[in-house]
């Protein structure tokens, strides 16, 4: 699976500050990560409409049990209320066990940066 672009579901903010979020996901085995793939439609149509969501984008690397989000956000309750609810919540917890490390980070950013470059994902995960 390629990298699905950045998508903006809703209207993009003007100059405003925004909450940014990424994580990194390693499967146990490739096993894992055909279930993570399987799942990824469903969540993202939910950022599709989720409230608050400013864009969202995902890097897949199957083939070495690794894949990125990268998701911007109006504030960090818009992103709890899209993870604790809608296909994210079940998905995520089903999902737990085939993971073998899952990192987090999240900051602050201007609307205006978005959006956020894989290389300073990398950089803020690792």
């Amino acid at each position: 699976m390629p990298t699905l672009p950045w998508t903006v579901p809703n209207q993009r903010p003007r100059a405003t500050e925004v909450h940014v979020f990424a994580s990194r996901f390693e499967t146990r085995t490739l096993w894992g990560a055909l279930r993570f793939l399987a799942r990824t439609p469903g969540v993202w149509r939910q950022i599709g409409s989720a409230p608050g969501a400013y864009g969202a984008s995902l890097k897949a690397e199957p083939f070495r049990r690794t894949f990125w989000t990268l998701s911007a956000w109006e504030s960090p309750e818009a992103l709890k209320t899209f993870a604790r609810s809608g296909t994210h919540a079940p998905t995520s917890r089903g999902l737990s066990a085939q993971m073998r490390d899952a990192k987090f980070a999240s900051w602050a950013a201007s609307s205006d940066e978005l959006p956020v470059s894989w290389a300073e994902v990398r950089r803020r995960l690792t």
